[in-house]
């Protein structure tokens, strides 16, 4: 059976990751297909993920929250469950596969990916914002799928819309399928304590896992936003500590491991081929660590309490800065510096590798964080499938039960998959969804820029209170449509 879905898996990779001719080498068309939007809605939103930094804050502070808007959880509460989805493993494993795979170089296309990453979470939040669901009843439904049905419904083609939402919730559904976080926290573990990588422990790590998340998963999105609201700070501090100790340490060599990751980013010896290799490496480990253009944490996004779309895409785009431009930046220099990222396993061994260089029990530190990484964002993921399987299927208490149940008994299988294998499927899994949600994003184009160039200049002239009683952007009935 493992090696039937192993099989499978690389099938789909290499079907999804198809190379095309790229300036006399090849490269994914998927990775263009990511590349190439973040880079133009960026200049032609002038610049927004650098303009609106300031304004992002002010409203993460609570300065216009209103506790009569649409939504479940706080503004604050939606960044931090939207993190927990992506500041994790996908930095912390996905740094150290980048570097390993793609030589330092890999970490200098992260950063920038990155930072144009921030421009594309924002419009992808602020679409899914605009066009989400109420029900009569307050209950709040976003994603993706939503912003296709609706928007797509608001300009006249109902029935594409139908067609590309219903796509993007069954890659949803399946890209929900929680196996990195699983599959990397084992590695940790077992490196860090030297326990028998065997079939059985790795089925007992798989249930215990199973079991916490079950905790968490099973009470729904607010206690989902209560826990990752107290474990995403103390998480990512628990492991920024121990990489800024590493920096520390060696903070003579800091220019050097700066310096050798930017020249490797340009030269011909890249261990994945160069610059287009190091490229192509970096960019797929920085989608897989910002999820932009993939749309899932619009999903958590769109239960945001607010009356102002763009004002949440503005909080949104302090994902990427927050878990690529800054985490994974930090993580690489780590690496760099302890000079582990040659490490024969390729993958958080190395990090763990690092860590140990400072103390012995240093990684232990490492892979409580790795653990709680992990925790938060299977317990995030749960709830973004769980979307993806009421849009299809529709919403229902014993649906929704049966659904939950089925995510957390599969967590096991993760464990028991070898890495190239879960990569592989992640991978393959997150840029499909990409496919149709870009497209929304390159349709809409226009009225996104137009609503967040309009948030940014009312904010600038102090025109949006405080405190807001009115529902100033009609929210989508679920009952009685557009």
């Amino acid at each position: 059976m493992i090696n039937f879905l192993t099989d499978a898996i690389s099938w789909l990779n290499s079907t999804v990751f198809m190379k095309i001719p790229f300036f006399g080498s090849e490269i994914p068309w998927v990775v263009l297909w990511l590349a190439i939007p973040m880079v133009i809605f960026t200049i032609w939103f002038g610049f927004i993920n650098l303009r609106a930094i300031p304004t992002a804050f002010r409203v993460l502070r609570g300065r216009y929250d209103d506790p009569k808007a649409p939504g479940h959880i706080s503004q604050f509460s939606a960044l931090t469950t939207a993190l927990s989805g992506t500041v994790g493993l996908g930095n912390i494993a996905g740094v150290a596969v980048a570097i390993a795979s793609g030589g330092p170089g890999a970490a200098f296309w992260m950063f920038i990916i990155g930072f144009f990453a921030m421009t594309l979470k924002c419009a992808e939040v602020t679409l899914g914002l605009k066009y989400r669901e109420v029900d009569a009843d307050g209950t709040v439904r976003g994603g993706p799928m939503y912003s296709l049905k609706n928007g797509f419904r608001a300009k006249g083609m109902a029935k594409l819309g139908l067609v590309l939402g219903g796509i993007y919730a069954v890659l949803l559904f399946v890209g929900a399928i929680p196996m990195v976080q699983v599959n990397q926290s084992l590695s940790a573990l077992v490196s860090t304590s030297g326990m028998e990588n065997s079939f059985n422990n790795k089925l007992i790590f798989g249930l215990v896992m199973a079991f916490f998340v079950g905790l968490v998963v099973i009470g729904g999105v607010k206690r989902l936003g209560r826990v990752t609201s107290i474990l995403v700070p103390f998480m990512a501090l628990i492991y920024l500590t121990g990489v800024l100790i590493i920096i520390a340490v060696n903070f003579a060599e800091v220019p050097n491991a700066i310096a050798l990751i930017v020249s490797d980013a340009f030269s011909g010896d890249a261990v994945a081929g160069g610059m287009v290799g190091a490229f192509i490496v970096g960019m797929q480990r920085a989608v897989y660590s910002s999820e932009a253009g993939v749309g899932s944490a619009v999903v958590a996004h769109a239960q945001a309490r607010t009356h102002e779309p763009a004002s949440e895409g503005l909080v949104a785009l302090l994902e990427p800065f927050i878990d690529t431009v800054i985490v994974c930046s930090l993580g690489a220099i780590a690496i760099v510096l302890a000079g582990t990222w040659q490490v024969p396993e390729g993958d958080i061994s190395i990090t763990v590798a690092a860590f140990a260089q400072i103390s012995s029990w240093f990684p232990w530190l490492l892979t409580l964080a790795v653990l709680l990484f992990a925790h938060s964002t299977l317990c995030a993921w749960g709830f973004y499938g769980l979307q993806g399987f009421e849009y299809m299927f529709g919403a229902g208490k014993w649906r929704s039960l049966g659904y939950k149940l089925a995510y957390i008994f599969v967590l096991p299988v993760a464990a028991l998959l070898d890495k190239n294998s879960v990569f592989d499927l992640i991978d393959s899994a997150f840029f499909l969804m990409a496919i149709p949600n870009v497209i929304a994003l390159y349709l809409f184009a226009p009225e996104l820029r137009r609503d967040l160039l309009d948030y940014m200049g009312r904010s600038a002239r102090g025109e949006i209170p405080l405190a807001r009683s009115d529902n100033k952007i009609p929210q989508i009935q679920r009952d009685t449509g557009l």
